[in-house]
């Protein structure tokens, strides 16, 4: 087994997305969408990771700065 890691850069736009996204996502019937066990370390990995990066997590305009981000990052239609 190799000890190597792999990095992950995201803008904060990104980050504060998928934190968002993941919170929901394990606070679903995640057996309905994640049917292999392995994938769960992972997926908390990133988002503890996530949640100590983000100080906006815990800002009091959280909701206005989530979907300025998600505005950000949709691709223009």
């Amino acid at each position: 087994m190799s000890d190597s890691q792999v990095v992950i850069k995201l803008t904060s736009d990104e980050a504060l997305v998928l934190s968002h996204w993941l919170e929901r996502l394990q606070m679903t019937d995640l057996s309905r969408v994640v049917d292999d066990p392995a994938v769960w370390a992972p997926i908390h990995r990133i988002a503890g990771t996530l949640d100590k990066a983000l100080p906006e997590l815990f800002a009091s305009d959280y909701d206005q700065r989530l979907e300025a981000a998600r505005k950000r990052l949709r691709p223009e239609e």
